[in-house]
């Protein structure tokens, strides 16, 4: 019988972001890295399951976003029998990460990075195993779920009736579940495609899975309510991803229309579920709308650049 270990990476937060070890008393698997800083938070959940990291067999992640891999090489180094998993798109950038390390000093600088991330390095390449969507490895089954990033799987533990969703199936933070599921869309850059975001929903509900395990933030049985709000949302994503293609715009101000208009549906759905956030909360959910702004503008750039070519 397998047991499942929800890991607190407090990353920015407490119940921001979650890191899972599944195990059967012998051998273990981890589904997620966060960042080097969560590692040793991992290491002590493996330690208080009676564990030493020679028996965890696999490190899966469910896309190369920082906040879900930037600890590859950390965790695989401290797990020396281990085979890290990921999209064939994903694995590539585990190997070399030179490119997202510089993209996110980019966007954070030097400072931040460092204190948000740490040390990034490359993991070797004969440790690194690329997924097929379907393909079925370790008892666990992969689904390759488009949408949210176009290198992005969900992975299917049929023993645990269980799927680790990454960011395929939403946001669910603990502190917004005061007055039942509060569940929304992550629509990050750069790869967000609405219509392949709806199709990854319906398509983690088709497996059958009562039991969703999303790293933002843990364990969500209510699978049909949260499908529901969230094509809810990703519909209208998608008006505002569409009126962003059809706009004049350009950014920053691009960017600013699409988080006006996010914001505003936002708070509607606040307050139809009857949701007052405090100072704090609103803090830390600006930045995800933010993200999700800069998300859709992007992809609408994109698709402008393309009709032009």
């Amino acid at each position: 019988m397998k047991n499942l270990v929800t890991i607190d990476c407090e990353y920015i937060m407490p119940r921001f972001a979650a890191a899972y070890l599944v195990h059967d008393g012998s051998e273990a698997y981890f589904v997620e890295t966060n960042t080097t800083h969560a590692v040793p938070r991992m290491l002590e959940a493996l330690r208080k399951e009676g564990l030493t990291p020679d028996q965890v067999k696999y490190v899966m992640i469910t896309h190369v976003h920082l906040d879900h891999a930037g600890g590859c090489h950390a965790l695989m180094k401290a797990c020396p029998n281990a085979t890290l998993l990921a999209h064939p798109r994903a694995a590539k950038h585990v190997i070399d990460p030179s490119r997202l390390i510089e993209s996110a000093k980019k966007v954070y600088g030097e400072e931040a990075y460092r204190k948000l991330y740490g040390e990034i390095s490359p993991v070797d390449a004969t440790r690194v195993r690329s997924v097929a969507d379907q393909e079925e490895i370790g008892g666990v089954r992969f689904l390759h779920t488009r949408g949210h990033a176009n290198h992005h799987v969900c992975i299917f533990d049929e023993e645990l009736n269980g799927l680790f969703t990454g960011d395929s199936f939403g946001l669910a933070y603990p502190a917004l579940q005061r007055n039942g599921l509060f569940i929304f869309p992550s629509t990050s850059p750069t790869d967000f495609d609405p219509e392949e975001a709806k199709k990854s929903v319906r398509l983690i509900c088709e497996t059958g899975a009562r039991r969703l395990f999303l790293t933002h933030f843990g364990e969500l049985t209510e699978v049909e309510e949260a499908a529901k709000q969230l094509l809810e949302q990703l519909d209208f994503s998608e008006k505002v991803f569409e009126n962003a293609v059809q706009s004049g715009f350009t950014e920053p101000r691009l960017t600013q229309v699409c988080q006006e208009l996010l914001m505003k549906n936002f708070k509607t759905a606040l307050n139809t579920r009857g949701l007052s956030l405090s100072d704090d909360e609103w803090h830390w959910l600006r930045l995800d709308l933010e993200l999700n702004a800069a998300g859709i503008a992007y992809s609408a750039m994109k698709r402008r650049a393309q009709a032009r070519a």
